[in-house]
């Protein structure tokens, strides 16, 4: 890219800064080895640490056959995290260390004691005051403090197991005061849960005979109340007046709902006879057995004179005294009717009677049953408290059976139990001399690596200068247009170069085929020379003819053809004769675009030459701005004058800046060849590495000429070399620029 920076930089050398490793190589060596001789020693001499562990399980430990009446195990909670952090603490606490101390005897072993074994160096540092004097301190504290730093108490992840460690230089007594520690630990817990018992039994002992005492005076308040009060009781416990209101309120609803029925019944059997309409219809009339024979008889009697009826008139003796005998028949079921009217008022008559009485017997029992409910509401108190005080006392009295015959059996079942007893170790778990010895020569080759980058970069040697350049306002190049005499200008002189590499031209061919190794590369272009003059002066002659091919070259129409035909999704120009030659990438844009495809052309000259001829001004925000972050895409694509053709010039942004951020551009060119169905880079006088970052899959690399000179030649041979073989020469003479497209304002 040739988008450079006015102020020149510095770079990272990593191949000169990596390189110090392998010039300092010995120096790094030789610390490693020292380092780690000292490790070895150190450990070497270090004296052993043994450690061992022992581990408990914390839970209820209560049989289901010993357990208390009436406690449910399920009630019983299992420990949780809490519960086992603090049995840690209890484990770990001074009474429990001052217990093993004092039965392991360790306040006479130095490494508990550090009075009993004080080095010269030690109390060298207690007299200048760098260290505590040990005799100041109470031994007891002393072995303390020496325990709490060899002890490691926790509990077991995911587990309600508690791990007891201790480290010593002894191995047996690293076994030793674990399991003595666990031991006290569950001792304690006993001795715990029998001062528990202990105080149990002494509380409840009076407070039973106290509740005795009380449970007797509630029961006797409750008997003398229900004796001065009359309160006789019933049946279902309730109050004798009570339970009599109830029974006659009963007696009462079934006297009113009989009377109601016997005066309704009358009624309707009253209400048939006046009006003289069938009695069927009155249960009570066809429930009466003389009625039922009376209804027989009559249907009897019916059919008869239905029978003769087909023999004999009406006016027959016999058919008339049927007839006598049916109308009979008929009032003596009206008179047992009005009978059974009778005695239905006679029994609401009745009903009524004793409806009165039962409403005179059912008020006087209201008022006693009201004076009895007070009576008895005041007696339900007194039975309470001797009931609640009852419960207590057989609560109480339970519970200190229970307690007294865990004391006497000495029966504690204490929520632990030591499942895994620590055992003397066998190898000292401190120095680890192999692990030590290889992490100090790691640590010291890393650290002696590091130390010698750093003093590389400090130093300087490790920077190299990054290329920089300085924007030149250049004149705007006009589009170049077929000029007659361009064919009759004379060449340029050949010019020696150091370089030995030239292109072998193909004439039939667009591109140059491959490269090989000349003596004299100076006769390589007068040979073109003497092929150019004879046409040169038969076109001085006056017959002017269009130019041809003298390094293989195709003209605009060819190139956009081709990049048409292979579908290319990239095309990046070269321009080694600097902004001149930047032509051939714009027409060829435009070119393309006229053939129907959507066509962006990216502009990376350093002073704008292939893009300002397509814009009104130089000052639009481009590339720079899109690498700087401080434009977006949408603001940096502009429309070109004279096609549909869109492009990104340089931009306005800081070079500078925008150049740190020159590793976005792959991921910039493959965000454009996705929009677009050709983007065409215009990278000027760049090299094989200038345009590595712009080279994807769809790739085509052209090369810009106006005059076969041997720059051109030169700079096609090195993209050759670089690893593009298949390089097009394209060159603007012969093509003439179109004109502004209607609707647009021209660049000039």
């Amino acid at each position: 890219m040739s988008v450079q920076s006015a102020a020149a930089d510095v770079d990272i050398d990593l191949r000169q800064l990596f390189a110090s490793l392998a010039r300092n190589w010995l120096r790094i060596l030789v610390v490693a080895l020292v380092v780690t001789g000292l490790a070895f020693a150190l450990a070497w001499l270090a004296t052993p640490e043994y450690k061992a562990a022992a581990k408990l399980e914390i839970g209820p430990r209560e049989s289901e056959f010993t357990r208390p009446a009436g406690a449910n195990g399920n009630e019983r909670s299992i420990p949780d995290e809490e519960a086992v952090a603090t049995e840690v603490q209890i484990i770990s606490s001074p009474d429990i260390l001052k217990q093993v101390a004092a039965k392991l005897n360790l306040a006479k072993l130095p490494e508990f004691d550090e009075a009993l074994k004080m080095s010269a160096l030690s109390r060298a540092l207690v007299l200048v005051g760098l260290k505590s004097d040990p005799f100041e301190i109470p031994l007891e504290e002393r072995v303390l403090d020496a325990m709490h730093e060899k002890l490691n108490v926790y509990g077991v992840e995911k587990t309600r197991a508690i791990a007891i460690e201790f480290s010593s230089e002894d191995p047996q007594l690293a076994a030793a005061i674990p399991n003595a520690i666990a031991n006290a630990y569950i001792a304690s817990k006993g001795n715990a849960k029998l001062e528990s018992n202990s105080a149990a039994t002494d509380f409840l002992a009076p407070e039973i005979a106290d509740l005795q005492n009380r449970v007797k005076e509630a029961e006797a308040k409750v008997a003398a109340f229900r004796a001065q009060s009359d309160l006789l009781m019933g049946g279902n416990n309730s109050v004798l007046a009570t339970q009599q209101l109830s029974e006659l309120s009963s007696e009462l609803s079934r006297v009113r709902a009989n009377r109601a029925s016997a005066e309704a019944t009358a009624d309707s059997v009253r209400r048939a006879l006046r009006s003289g309409g069938s009695l069927d219809a009155v249960p009570e009339v066809l429930s009466s057995e003389l009625i039922q024979r009376l209804r027989e008889r009559q249907v009897e009697l019916k059919n008869n004179i239905a029978d003769l009826s087909t023999t004999l008139l009406d006016n027959h003796p016999r058919i008339r005294a049927l007839r006598s005998q049916l109308a009979d028949l008929d009032r003596q079921i009206r008179n047992e009717a009005e009978k059974i009217m009778k005695g239905l008022m006679a029994q609401a008559e009745t009903a009524k009677a004793r409806e009165a009485q039962l409403v005179a017997d059912v008020n006087t029992l209201k008022a006693a049953s009201a004076r009895a409910g007070e009576e008895q509401v005041e007696l339900d108190a007194l039975q309470r408290d001797a009931a609640t005080k009852r419960q207590q006392l057989d609560l109480y009295s339970s519970s200190y059976l229970q307690a007294a015959a865990r004391k006497d059996r000495n029966y504690l079942p204490v929520d632990a139990r030591l499942f895994s007893e620590a055992r003397a170790p066998t190898e000292p778990y401190f120095p680890k001399i192999g692990p030590i010895v290889g992490a100090a020569f790691v640590g010291s080759l890393l650290i002696m690596a590091m130390v010698t980058l750093l003093q590389e970069l400090f130093s300087g040697r490790a920077m190299r200068p990054a290329a920089g350049a300085h924007f030149e306002h250049i004149e705007q190049v006009a589009m170049p247009a077929v000029q007659a005499d361009r064919a009759l200008a004379e060449p340029d002189p050949p010019v020696a170069r150091s370089q030995p590499a030239v292109a072998e031209i193909d004439g039939t061919d667009d591109s140059i085929i491959e490269t090989k190794v000349e003596p004299e590369p100076v006769a390589v272009a007068e040979a073109a020379a003497e092929k150019i003059e004879p046409e040169y002066s038969e076109m001085a002659a006056g017959d002017i003819e269009p130019a041809r091919s003298i390094l293989g070259e195709i003209d605009i129409d060819k190139a956009a053809e081709k990049l048409i035909a292979t579908g290319a999704a990239r095309a990046i120009f070269v321009s080694p004769e600097g902004d001149e030659a930047a032509a051939s990438a714009v027409l060829v844009a435009r070119a393309v675009s006229d053939a129907g495809l959507r066509v962006l052309l990216l502009d990376l000259t350093a002073s704008g030459a292939a893009s300002r001829p397509m814009l009104d001004s130089g000052l639009f925000p481009g590339i720079t701005d899109l690498l700087a972050s401080q434009a977006q895409f949408s603001d940096v694509i502009h429309p070109d004058l004279y096609s549909d053709c869109h492009v990104i010039p340089v931009g306005t942004a800081d070079p500078v800046r925008a150049m740190r951020a020159a590793d976005r551009l792959p991921i910039i060119m493959q965000s454009l060849t996705t929009a677009y169905d050709l983007v065409v880079v215009e990278c000027g006088p760049a090299d094989a590495q200038g345009i590595s970052r712009l080279v994807g899959e769809g790739t085509e690399v052209l090369l810009s000429m106006l005059e076969p000179d041997d720059q051109v030649t030169q700079a096609a041979v090195a993209l050759i070399e670089s690893g593009y073989p298949d390089l097009t020469l394209v060159t603007p003479i012969g093509h003439v620029a179109p004109g502004p497209m209607p609707g647009r304002r021209s660049a000039a």
